[in-house]
Formats: C-alpha cells, sequence, structure tokens
C-alpha cells in the first residue's frame, strides 16, 4: 500500500459505510474501495481494526481511522478546503456531534432491532423509531438540511438509513411518510445529490438481504 493512498474497507450495504462514501464524495477524494466479505474479514481489516474488527475504516498514509462518524469528522478535518460538513461555530458544531450521536443510538440501533430481531421485539422497536424519527423531522423544522441551506453531518450521519426504511417498513407493517413526511422530503433532496445517490445501496438489495439474512438465522 502506498504511503499517500487512500482505502475504504467497507460493505456496499453499510449504512455506516456510505457514510464514509458520501463524505469522500462530498470532498472529490478519490480512493480505492475495497469491499469486505464480513463472513470471511481479511487480514488487512483485521489488522487494521482490532478492536472491533468492524467496517468502516479509512486507510490514509498506512494508518487507520475506524468508526463511521469519526471518520466523516477525520475527512472534514484533513480535506478542509473544500465542502465543509461541520459548523465552523463551536456550539453549532456541538449540537451536529449531538444529533448525529443520537441517530446512532435511536436509528441506528433501533432499526438493527427490526431487521436483525426477533418478531415478538417489532411492535415496541417499531414504535420507538417512529417516535425517534418525529422528533429528528421536528428538529429538520422546515430547513433544507439540517444545518440549514447547507448540507453536512447531520444529513451524513442519518441519510443512509433511508433505503433501509422500506425494509423497516415491510417487517413492521408502518410507512414513515405517514408520519414523518418531511423527512421524507428531506431524503428526496439528499438523494438528489451525486454524493449521496452514488453511495447508498437500493432498497431492494437491502431487503433481500435482510430477508435472507432472517431466513438463515431462523428470526422469522
Amino acid at each position: 500500500m502506498a504511503e499517500q493512498e487512500v482505502v475504504l474497507l467497507d460493505e456496499w450495504l453499510s449504512m455506516f459505510g456510505s457514510r464514509a462514501r458520501i463524505a469522500l464524495a462530498e470532498k472529490g477524494i478519490k480512493y480505492e474501495y475495497r469491499e469486505e466479505d464480513l463472513s470471511n474479514k481479511s487480514p488487512l481489516l483485521l489488522q487494521m481494526n482490532p478492536i472491533h474488527k468492524k467496517i468502516p475504516v479509512l486507510i490514509r498514509k498506512g494508518e487507520p481511522i475506524c468508526e463511521s462518524l469519526i471518520i466523516v469528522e477525520y475527512i472534514d478535518e484533513v480535506w478542509k478546503e473544500t465542502a465543509p460538513l461541520l459548523p465552523s461555530d463551536p456550539y453549532l458544531r456541538a449540537q451536529a456531534r449531538f444529533w448525529a450521536d443520537f441517530v446512532n443510538k435511536k436509528v441506528g440501533d433501533v432499526g438493527g432491532r427490526i431487521w436483525a430481531g426477533k418478531k415478538e421485539e417489532h411492535e415496541e422497536a417499531k414504535k420507538e423509531i417512529i417516535e425517534n424519527l418525529k422528533q429528528l423531522e421536528e428538529t429538520l423544522g422546515d430547513k433544507t438540511f439540517f444545518g440549514g441551506e447547507t448540507f453536512g453531518f447531520v444529513d451524513i450521519a442519518l441519510v443512509p438509513f433511508s433505503p433501509w426504511f422500506y425494509t423497516y417498513e415491510a417487517l413492521c407493517n408502518f410507512k414513515v411518510e405517514t408520519h414523518c413526511p418531511k423527512l421524507i422530503s428531506w431524503a428526496h433532496r439528499c438523494i438528489q445529490r451525486q454524493s449521496v445517490s452514488k453511495s447508498l445501496a437500493a432498497e431492494k438489495e437491502i431487503y433481500d438481504f435482510v430477508i435472507d439474512f432472517r431466513k438463515k438465522s431462523q428470526l422469522d
């Protein structure tokens, strides 16, 4: 691996990997994408993330950066000349980090209980994810993006979950748009950006993966 190379160890369906892909695209950074088979992790992944052994991992100058939100912040700090992702104001930056963390805990974790959880857990998880998405919609308000007119950190944290909504809806029999129409409109605005549209897996691809996973795991 050449010293100056930027490499992303990732898995295409991962919403967390999508965050890194979007941030790199927003900055116009060229990099080598390496798809990981998470059932047979590569020696490089195990070497670069020996603690969690998870994707995504960004490698720059031979040095690994792990955890998706940390990767996005790193990308923003290293390539700060173009397309700032975090606000310059310390308070607004802290607020962006708060809501990105909210997405991890209240959408990521709860969504995981839907797609990878037992059927009897679905009703409670559905109630929670609707409530949490409503909270995010309230935070968005009438703004174009979470940071106002500028696409940024919170948008990158949340938008990779939008193609997963179809799977949540199918498994739990509800529609996100019924409860959070403004959030769905926001997702459509985000997807109009090439950095987003080219970094997200297709809804059907995700759904097929989840159905196969649930069958193999005997969750249904």
